[in-house]
């Protein structure tokens, strides 16, 4: 009989090149929570133009639990590893859920290159309300971008520079504990 899973934090699984879409697919029919954030953009060939969705971070996959089924998980076509630092290591719920919100709304999102620095800021309104993030300029824009720590990145869309608000900066490694001070990261397998 299988032993049950209490493990509700979230990891990264490391795919191969273009596996993503077929490796969450088997991992969902094996029972596993997937969460495979996807971007649409233009496609160009030689002859037409098509929209084609994307993953928002190629080559990962994120799980939530399931590591007490690695053997299932590290037999799944596709799937290469989970990654971690010499153990599968979470990744705070909050980045996920982040990432959810803005892939679930209507705003454009796409993928960013990673930063570590720039203003940290709050949306105060509109469907983004909570989210903190490193707000940056492109072509006279406002946007918002989210990271993922441990995988070095980042997502970034469009938001209204009027409704969001500057908060102190964190440090690397530093996460919110929901009262506004910083904890250290919790929950990694070992």
């Amino acid at each position: 009989m299988a032993e049950p899973d209490t493990d509700h934090n979230w990891y990264a699984l490391y795919t191969r090149h273009q596996h993503e879409k077929a490796a969450a697919g088997t991992l969902q029919k094996k029972g596993f929570e997937i969460f495979l954030p996807l971007y649409t953009t233009d496609h160009r060939w030689q002859d037409r133009i098509k929209q084609v969705s994307l993953p928002l971070f190629p080559c990962y996959i994120f799980l939530r639990g399931g590591l007490n089924r690695w053997l299932q998980i590290m037999t799944t076509p596709g799937v290469c590893g989970i990654v971690g630092f010499g153990a599968p290591a979470a990744i705070p719920t909050s980045e996920i859920e982040g990432v959810r919100r803005m892939v679930e709304t209507t705003l454009r999102v796409e993928p960013h290159p990673f930063l570590r620095s720039g203003d940290w800021v709050r949306v105060k309104s509109g469907p983004l309300v909570g989210l903190e993030g490193i707000l940056i300029y492109k072509k006279n824009r406002t946007r918002l971008v989210l990271s993922v720590e441990m995988l070095g990145k980042s997502v970034a869309t469009e938001v209204d520079g009027n409704i969001v608000e500057r908060i102190p900066a964190r440090s690397p490694g530093c996460f919110l504990d929901g009262r506004g001070g910083c904890s250290a990261p919790t929950g990694a397998w070992t």
